[in-house]
């Protein structure tokens, strides 16, 4: 199972980018269920309060958020820790 999952990840980064991020969306479908309109809204309220909360920091001459090299490196070792 290990190499199948190795194989199809290494076919998938491949894609370009768009394709990738269709094939994202529908792998979290297919273990989350499509999103209710009531988890959408929430969720773009939620966008638009970190979006908000980011450019007051920028505004107040701190950062917006992580590099992205930071937060890629936090959710690696989360994945490998399991």
């Amino acid at each position: 199972m290990a190499s199948t999952f190795h194989t199809v990840v290494s076919e998938a980064l491949k894609l370009d980018e768009g394709d990738r991020l269709r094939l994202a969306a529908e792998l979290m479908d297919s273990v989350e269920g499509r999103a209710s309109p009531e988890w959408e809204s929430a969720w773009a309220e939620a966008v638009a309060r970190r979006t908000a909360a980011a450019d007051a920091r920028e505004e107040a001459g701190e950062a917006r958020g992580l590099e992205w090299d930071a937060v890629r490196a936090r959710i690696l070792q989360r994945l490998t820790a399991k």
